[in-house]
């Protein structure tokens, strides 16, 4: 335990230079909020190296069980250090609300307790998304770069971070180097990504700030409008594009930029089934829409058909309408697909397409067992034999995920609220989506919860980034015994 103490304060004290992206942010556009962040850096800076210096003595290699310890203390911990900004320059703004919205940052949900963002300090609102895109790539796998520096090994903790197959998946020799091609990955698209936004008519500012919250998909405005205060049909293709490359594993952009080819895209069971299923649901909705004559003509129809859809369904949580107001199949049907669409090794939240697949496989293959009982039937994914203990462990991630979104749920209305709304509320923190339905939806904010329900919707976020496992066997005895 204080192995993992001396760690996390060497991290904490490296999540201080953060700070100085919103600090050069203040500085050219003079909103006064530099001395703010600079107080906010001096505490993680003294906080993370006084409690690494404390521990100095217990420094050694980390076990495979500590990674998952130092992965939830640090997401939580980092969630209260990134929450001290928006304290002090925020006047009654609550801790509660500040944690909030720090991890819905930092776990790219999206969601928000702010309104007037259109009216916020600039230097703030980039914070907001800055910490979107840490968030989105992980900082643990970013901490993987940097640890085997400070003589600590990484690989436990990318497994502990890492969800799905891509764990297990090194796309360089060394797994420093993996995190390193991972990152450079994602920073070449999201530079693609603000070049693209500014191009077609966003301010560098905004295009900054959605660049960041698109390729991790996010969902932080800069407007309280969302997209829809753009009204721009070249600016919704672009971040739908984008949404579409970030809920695919940017595993598989490093391994087809490096070969210079999109082959690996044609090999990917994940991507195909993905974009068969935006398809037929862009397909669907536009269809639900044009009948129920929820908009005047078609075209409109589809365009806002096809934004919502890749966007609630990537969990990315932009939005451009009002889809609370569209037939009852619509909202709960994006909800659905929040869940399963975005890939392993993506930025998306949900049980990721792989486990999809995978199910849908197991139950065929269980059919086909009724049938034939001495029948011998490999699960098969992409041409490769899925091991019966990837199934197990897929099946019980399955049942954690559902029984995880059900107590909370349960906890929601032990609350008072109603059923729709908690509900709708905790399947987006879950799946880091972030607008539920009701007061949370499209129109709203989860600034309208208690401190009590706000709680439980932060512990939502951070149980669905953290894909449960992680964070649960610490509740179990077998992880303490020795």
């Amino acid at each position: 335990m204080l192995a993992v103490a001396h760690i996390l304060g060497l991290m904490l004290a490296f999540f201080a230079t953060t700070f100085l992206l919103p600090m050069t942010c203040s500085l050219i556009l003079q909103d006064g909020m530099f001395i703010d962040f600079v107080i906010a850096a001096a505490i993680n800076v003294v906080g993370g190296l006084g409690l690494a210096a404390a521990t100095r003595h217990y420094k050694r290699e980390l076990k495979p069980r500590d990674g998952f310890l130092l992965v939830t203390l640090s997401w939580t911990l980092m969630s209260a250090s990134a929450a001290i900004p928006l304290l002090i320059a925020l006047p009654g703004l609550s801790f509660t609300d500040a944690y909030f919205e720090a991890v819905s940052g930092l776990t790219t949900t999206g969601s928000t307790v702010l309104t007037g963002l259109d009216q916020l300090p600039p230097s703030i609102n980039f914070w907001r998304h800055v910490m979107h895109w840490f968030g989105g790539i992980g900082l643990i796998v970013l901490a993987v770069a940097v640890l085997p520096l400070l003589g600590v090994g990484g690989m436990q903790l990318y497994r502990a971070e890492a969800p799905g197959a891509v764990k297990d998946q090194k796309l360089t020799p060394r797994i420093t180097e993996t995190a390193k091609a991972l990152w450079f990955t994602y920073a070449g698209i999201t530079a693609l990504a603000i070049a693209a936004l500014k191009l077609l008519g966003m301010s560098w500012f905004d295009a900054i700030c959605h660049g960041f919250s698109v390729v991790a998909l996010g969902g932080f405005s800069t407007h309280d409008r969302s997209i829809g205060w753009f009204d721009s049909l070249g600016i919704e293709l672009a971040l739908v594009g984008f949404m579409l490359v970030s809920s695919l594993s940017f595993a598989r952009h490093f391994v087809a930029f490096r070969r210079m080819s999109l082959q690996p895209y044609r090999n990917d069971s994940e991507a195909k089934a993905i974009v068969a299923i935006l398809l037929a649901s862009i397909v669907l909705v536009t269809w639900l829409l044009f009948t129920s004559r929820s908009y005047p003509d078609f075209s409109t129809s589809l365009r806002h058909a096809t934004f919502t859809v890749v966007s609630i369904a990537t969990t990315s949580g932009f939005v451009t309408a009002n889809y609370e107001l569209w037939p009852i199949f619509a909202p709960f049907w994006l909800l659905f697909l929040s869940g399963i669409v975005c890939a392993t090794g993506s930025t998306g939240g949900g049980i990721k397409m792989f486990r999809t697949l995978l199910l849908a496989r197991q139950a065929t293959r269980e059919m086909k067992l009724l049938v034939h009982p001495s029948a011998i039937v490999p699960i098969r994914i992409g041409g490769q034999v899925i091991p019966d203990r990837v199934a197990q462990s897929v099946l019980a991630f399955i049942f954690l995920y559902f029984q995880t979104i059900a107590i909370l749920t349960f906890a929601l209305l032990l609350t008072g609220m109603d059923f729709g709304p908690a509900l709708s509320s905790i399947v987006a923190c879950v799946n880091n989506m972030g607008p539920g339905l009701g007061p949370t939806g499209a129109t709203g904010t989860y600034g309208v919860l208690t401190d009590v329900q706000t709680w439980i919707c932060s512990v939502a976020m951070l149980l669905g980034r953290l894909e449960i496992f992680s964070v649960l066997v610490l509740f179990t005895p077998v992880f303490w015994r020795r």
